[in-house]
Parts: structure tokens; C-alpha cells; sequence
């Protein structure tokens, strides 16, 4: 009887043994495939997108400054003060600016070069778009974030564009400030209120 519960502790240590070993082996695999799959994750992520951020301030209130950006014949207004416009490089098509005012809704401006959705619009607080140049390729859309913020009686507009093809970011900045900036303030300044 000691032969049989001595063999039957034997058997249960080399059962024990073989779980513990196998489960050391069985671990080691899996951390070794997650290894293995993170790495693949890190190939899959880009880290050199290129952004702009900008924080122009307009000597209007939240409201104005909306309005100016969402209401087509407004932005008409500020379109023909572009620099774009008195260069006289851009041509535009039969409408300056066409501006869905519902989010989903589209929008294209400079007669149709520059083109887009409405992904969220938040009165007096935020304008979010998809937004497109004509010159890109077809289905690239980057995305164009405006939060407006009152700013000791004027508005500052935390302006941030990304997605947009590579290389685009000098240009597309100073777009931003000579198109849109720029001529946003004066026509601001200029309307009677």
C-alpha cells in the first residue's frame, strides 16, 4: 500500500511538473505571438502626419464669426477679398461659395475648388468639415476643425487642419491666413453692425 500511494504522489508530482512546464511553454508561445503582432502594429502606424494649427482673433463676437463662416452669401464676401481672387489666379465657377448650414450637408467654395461636408456644426462654438482642394487626388479629404472661443470681447478660433496630403502644409497655412483669415477680418471689420 506505501508502493501505491508512494507511485500515486510520483504520478501527481510528473502531472504537476508537465502542467507547470507546459503552461511556462504555452505562455512563452503567447507572449511571443503578441510580440510578434505588436510589432506588425507599429509598421501599420504612420507618425509623420503633417498638421496646422492656428489661433487667428477677430474684432467680432461667437455669433458673427459663425455666421460669416457658415452663410454663403457672407462668405461670398470674404471669398472676393481673398488673395486668391485678387491675384487673379482663381477663376471661380457661377457661385463664389454654396455652404450647407446642416451637418451632413455640403459645401464649395471659391467657385467649387474647394469643396467638402459639414461634419458638425455647433452654433457660436464649432465648425468641424471634410474638407478637399480641387488639385487633390479624387476620395482625399482632410479634416478642417474650427472651435470658436470668446476672447476678452473678440473671438480667437483655435483652427486645426489634418489629413491633408503630404507636403500641402506650408501651402495650405498660408491659404488659410490669405483666403480666409485675412480677408475674414476686414470683411468683419467693414460690415456695418
Amino acid at each position: 500500500m506505501r508502493d501505491e500511494t508512494k507511485m500515486g504522489v510520483q504520478e501527481n508530482l510528473i502531472n504537476r511538473r508537465q502542467l507547470i512546464s507546459g503552461g511556462a511553454v504555452a505562455l512563452g508561445m503567447v507572449a511571443l505571438g503578441a510580440g510578434t503582432a505588436r510589432g506588425a502594429g507599429d509598421e501599420e502606424i504612420l507618425r509623420a502626419e503633417e498638421a496646422i494649427h492656428q489661433e487667428p482673433v477677430f474684432k467680432a463676437s461667437r455669433k458673427r464669426v459663425y455666421e460669416a463662416l457658415t452663410d454663403a452669401s457672407q462668405f461670398g464676401k470674404v471669398v472676393e477679398m481673398s488673395a486668391a481672387m485678387k491675384g487673379g489666379g482663381m477663376k471661380l465657377g457661377t457661385k463664389v461659395a454654396e455652404i450647407s448650414r446642416e451637418a451632413g450637408g455640403a459645401f464649395a467654395l471659391f467657385g467649387g475648388y474647394l469643396s467638402g461636408r459639414q461634419v458638425e456644426l455647433v452654433p457660436n462654438e464649432r465648425i468641424v468639415q471634410a474638407w478637399r482642394a480641387g488639385s487633390w487626388d479624387p476620395g482625399s479629404y482632410s479634416i478642417a476643425r474650427f472651435v470658436l472661443v470668446e476672447f476678452g470681447g473678440e473671438t480667437k478660433i483655435k483652427f486645426d487642419h489634418t489629413g491633408f496630403p503630404k507636403g500641402q502644409a506650408e501651402h495650405l497655412a498660408e491659404g488659410w491666413r490669405t483666403n480666409y483669415w485675412e480677408p475674414l477680418a476686414k470683411y468683419l471689420g467693414e460690415e456695418k453692425k
